[in-house]
C-alpha cells in the first residue's frame, strides 16, 4: 500500500436545521455574509477559524464546505447555529449528512496510466487533454484521479472508512494488473 492513507482536503456537508429563514434579515444583521438573491438563492457565510464557507438557504438547509475533518465541520456548524440563535432564529436539532469527501494520497510508486486505462473498466485517459487518468470504482462508488507519479485525488466518499477502504482496494487492483512501474 502507499506510504500513508489519504488525507482529507475538503468536506461537503449538508445540514437541515430550521423550517424557514429570512435571509434578507440575516444578511443585514450577521457579519461576513453575502446575499445577492438575483445572483444566487443562498446566503454565503464565511467562517475564519476553522476556515469554511456555508451556503444557507431560506428552506432552513445549509451546505458547509472547506473543512478537513468532521470535528472542524461540527465546530463550524455549531458556531453558525449559535450566531443564528443569537439573532432569534428558531433552530431545530440539526440533521448533518456528509455529501462528499475529497482527499489526496500517494500510491506505492509510479504507475503506468496506459496499462490502467487498458486493463481497468470505467477508466478514462486522454493524455493530450489532461495528464491524469480518471477511474470510477463501482463498489464503493468513488472516483479517482490518478497521475503517473503515483499521486491521486479521491472523491465521492461519505466517511473516512469508505475513503480508506477504496484507497486500499485501488492499490490491490493496480498490483493485480501490474500497473506499478519498477
Amino acid at each position: 500500500m502507499g506510504k500513508e492513507l489519504p488525507k482529507i482536503k475538503n468536506m461537503v456537508v449538508s445540514v437541515d436545521f430550521a423550517d424557514r429563514l429570512d435571509l434578507n434579515d440575516i444578511s443585514r444583521r450577521l457579519e461576513n455574509t453575502e446575499y445577492e438573491p438575483e445572483q444566487f438563492p443562498g446566503l454565503t457565510y464565511k467562517v475564519k477559524n476553522p476556515k469554511a464557507t456555508a451556503l444557507i438557504f431560506s428552506s432552513g438547509k445549509m451546505n458547509c464546505t472547506g473543512t478537513r475533518s468532521m470535528e472542524d465541520t461540527k465546530r463550524v456548524i455549531n458556531y453558525i447555529l449559535r450566531k443564528l440563535k443569537e439573532l432569534g432564529v428558531q433552530i431545530k436539532k440539526p440533521k448533518i449528512v456528509v455529501q462528499n469527501i475529497v482527499a489526496t494520497a500517494s500510491l506505492e510508486g509510479r504507475v503506468n496510466l496506459d496499462k490502467i486505462a487498458f486493463e481497468l473498466e470505467n477508466s478514462e485517459y486522454e493524455p493530450e487533454q489532461f495528464p491524469g487518468l480518471v477511474y470510477r470504482m463501482k463498489n464503493p462508488k468513488i472516483a479517482f484521479l490518478i497521475f503517473s507519479s503515483g499521486k491521486i485525488v479521491e472523491t465521492g466518499a461519505r466517511d473516512t472508512k469508505m475513503m480508506n477502504d477504496a484507497y486500499k482496494k485501488l492499490n490491490v487492483e493496480l498490483k493485480k494488473i501490474g500497473a506499478f512501474k519498477i
